[in-house]
């Protein structure tokens, strides 16, 4: 579609754009309109002045703008049909009577002109297919053969006026071109203020991003609260390890305490050396105590007098027993005791592991 010639808006010169993308070419400008305007106003001008100079009509007349152009770049559609007119080209009111007298059918005709308030574009066949050449949009339109109908009527409904042209177009490359081959559209053309509007949100999104990575430094950002995550998660596992740690501590403390408690009221098989039971060792221990008190006792009565017999001491432990066995140093029943107390936290351990 690059051979069709499309204007696209500029101001409010719609007009403008109408003729030069119905004629295919530059062949207008704002000036020249400008002038056919003018022209126009003062034929105006001469008709009312038949009726007097001095009328009150003539004077209202004078004192209204123009209704052919106005400033903004507006012009009527008595402009553009004087306009055509220079190339032979004549303008019918869509279903006019003249329209119904000629027959007219949308599908046979060259071009049209549409108009709603103060916007013209033009539809045209080029070789043999249909385009909407709306000045709004970003480029021409394909129109099929079975939609024309369509679109007219729904621009009818939209309040649009319709003019067919009637007449011969100049020639123009288009035309040629498409004469020889069809074109297929892909994507739509969207209107300008659409594509301006996504543009002016992408340059936002853009200077944002752009923002953003400049004042996180980039990726290096992204690298630094990763490296943040790691570390917390590390620090996580450390913590629940250490929790692990201490609740095996003491787990194992109070089966120790647990198995202490037990094997003062079981019996356990006896052992030579120091491997003692819990009562033996506290039937000798009595002893060794019994034992030094006699000593000191003998020490304390006058030589040749008899001795008494005398109570033997109860020990927090409770009564002695009949057999005081060797005596043994209190070094020795004190190693023997930590003995006893180790090997019993390792048997518990065991048995525990093994349930």
């Amino acid at each position: 579609m690059e051979s069709i010639f499309h204007e696209k808006q500029e101001g409010s010169l719609c007009a403008q754009h109408c003729l030069n993308n119905l004629l295919q070419g530059e062949y207008f400008s704002p000036v020249e309109l400008s002038s056919i305007a003018h022209q126009l106003d003062e034929e105006e001008r001469m008709r009312m002045a038949e009726g007097g100079v001095t009328s009150e009509d003539y004077r209202t007349f004078l004192q209204q703008p123009s209704g052919n152009m106005d400033d903004s770049g507006f012009f009527s559609i008595q402009v553009i049909s004087n306009a055509l007119k220079v190339w032979g080209l004549e303008l019918i009111l869509f279903n006019s009577p003249e329209y119904q007298r000629l027959r007219i059918d949308p599908i046979n005709e060259k071009s049209f002109i549409c108009n709603y308030k103060e916007h013209w574009f033009t539809v045209r066949k080029l070789g043999k297919q249909w385009f909407n050449l709306n000045s709004l949009l970003t480029g021409p339109e394909l129109i099929s053969d079975t939609y024309l109908a369509l679109f007219l009527a729904q621009l009818q409904q939209e309040g649009y006026s319709i003019f067919v042209v009637k007449g011969d177009l100049p020639d123009c490359e288009a035309d040629q071109l498409l004469q020889m081959i069809r074109v297929q559209q892909m994507h739509r053309p969207k209107l300008i203020g659409e594509e301006l509007a996504q543009l002016k949100e992408q340059r936002v999104l853009k200077t944002d991003l752009e923002q953003v990575l400049e004042g996180n430094d980039g990726s290096g950002m992204l690298d630094e609260d990763e490296e943040d995550l790691q570390r917390a998660l590390a620090l996580s596992r450390q913590e629940i390890d250490m929790e692990d740690e201490e609740a095996d501590l003491r787990r194992a403390i109070q089966l120790s305490m647990q198995g202490s408690c037990r094997n003062i009221s079981q019996d356990v098989p006896q052992t030579s050396g120091t491997n003692l039971t819990f009562e033996e060792l506290r039937r000798r221990r009595e002893a060794y105590f019994e034992k030094q008190q006699q000593q000191q006792q003998r020490q304390a009565d006058p030589p040749g007098q008899a001795s008494q017999p005398h109570e033997r001491p109860t020990t927090s432990s409770g009564a002695l027993g009949n057999d005081l066995g060797d005596s043994m140093s209190e070094e020795d029943m004190l190693q023997a005791a930590v003995t006893m107390s180790l090997q019993t936290v390792t048997n518990n351990l065991k048995t525990e592991g093994k349930k």
